[in-house]
């Protein structure tokens, strides 16, 4: 009898651990268990109803077939001219292609920007699938540490010091960031940029929670680079995880290699989904109604969390999640969450997820959940950590 197939290296990546997290949790909820999910970053909202009316109408008629592989002109224009209205940068709907979530953006980003091998920095703690994407198509993530003294945003004069350390073909960056919420101060962002530019690096800016900031707003890193290539969703400020549905903004030397890609690995974006996102910019009202209820979430934790020991991070600029330390109670994050989960029944992803040299000490509070959500799980760490003094 012949051997079994092996996997290939390249799929010996670490797991996502906030997805361990989903998957223990749902299987303790089968078991009768209520659980307070605070280990994914989805809204809980529900999807606007201008997009579920457009995705009904769409159904109606009969036919939901293949699309262009760039996307539907139509929601490329709309793209285009969101980044006018929002941030006052002109970009023609013929540098957008819509992308089966960012998460299928960024492998095409990365494919054709890079060739194997290339050094991309990203950041620690940072979001997991970055690393773990890299390592797939076989490029090496540049770890650049970032805390409290910048507010764990990224630096030019950081990722400066590692391109002279051994040259950077890239960054990949993110703000407001996962796990931390941060963001990269517009005056940093311009001279990350302008450093980019002047070293060659490709600049891939994940631009996912825009929208969702709670004092100043966000800026594109459009505003200050035509090379950069943006990636941006409907998942979270438009509350459309489960539609699969992003998009990318490259410049014009890379469309046409980004359209190759997609034509052989997706062909398509989801038809039906980016029907249904026309409508996503015009629900504004529902939207910001979202982001007040993330608000006053955030304002919860950050007032609840010091009373009970878990008061040292840095308040989250955007985003919906708060990244802190847990070391009055633990060294041991994935321990703490997996006796957390058990024995509190709240849900929360260990800071290994993020950084597996710091994040031992570290765990992320996604508040996107309802109101009742986020109060029930910070009253039930409060009894929970009383317990344990």
């Amino acid at each position: 009898m012949p051997d079994s197939p092996k996997p290939s290296r390249r799929s010996d990546i670490a797991p996502f651990l906030a997805m361990d997290v989903l998957r223990q949790s749902t299987e303790l909820e089968r078991a009768g268990r209520r659980i307070v999910h605070m280990e994914l970053g989805e809204p809980g909202a529900p999807v606007p109803q201008a997009v579920r009316a457009a995705a009904e109408a769409a159904l109606r008629s009969g036919r939901v077939g293949y699309g262009e592989a760039l996307g539907d002109l139509a929601l490329r224009t709309r793209i285009a001219a969101h980044y006018d209205k929002t941030y006052g940068a002109s970009v023609a709907p013929d540098r957008v292609i819509v992308t089966t979530g960012s998460s299928g953006g960024f492998l095409l980003a990365l494919t054709a920007a890079f060739d194997p091998g290339a050094r991309i920095a990203v950041t620690a703690p940072g979001y997991p699938a970055y690393t773990n994407i890299l390592a797939a198509l076989g490029m090496e993530a540049v770890t650049l540490p970032v805390g409290h003294e910048t507010r764990f945003a990224p630096t030019a004069s950081a990722l400066e010091a590692a391109h002279r350390q051994k040259p950077l073909q890239g960054a990949l960056f993110m703000s407001p960031a996962n796990p931390t919420g941060a963001m990269i101060p517009a005056k940093e962002l311009a001279q990350i940029c302008q450093f980019c530019d002047n070293a060659g690096i490709v600049l891939v800016s994940d631009e996912i929670y825009h929208g969702l900031e709670y004092e100043t707003p966000a800026r594109t890193a459009l505003s200050f680079t035509s090379n950069a290539i943006i990636v941006n969703s409907f998942s979270k400020y438009y509350a459309m995880t489960g539609w699969r549905l992003g998009w990318l903004i490259a410049p014009e030397t890379l469309m046409r290699p980004l359209e190759r890609l997609q034509q052989s690995l997706a062909i398509c974006a989801p038809t039906i989904s980016q029907k249904a996102a026309l409508s996503a910019f015009d629900a504004r009202q529902e939207l910001e109604a979202n982001r007040a209820v993330y608000a006053r979430n955030r304002e919860l934790l950050i007032n609840s969390l010091p009373g009970i020991g878990l008061g040292d991070f840095a308040p989250p600029d955007g985003a919906f999640y708060i990244y802190t330390d847990v070391s009055r109670y633990t060294d041991d994050s994935l321990d703490f969450c997996q006796k957390m989960l058990m024995e509190a029944g709240v849900a929360a992803t260990p800071g290994i997820d993020f950084d597996a040299r710091g994040g031992a000490r570290q765990v992320r509070f996604s508040y996107a959940g309802a109101a009742t959500e986020v109060a029930e799980g910070v009253e039930r760490l409060t009894e929970w950590l009383r317990k344990k003094g």
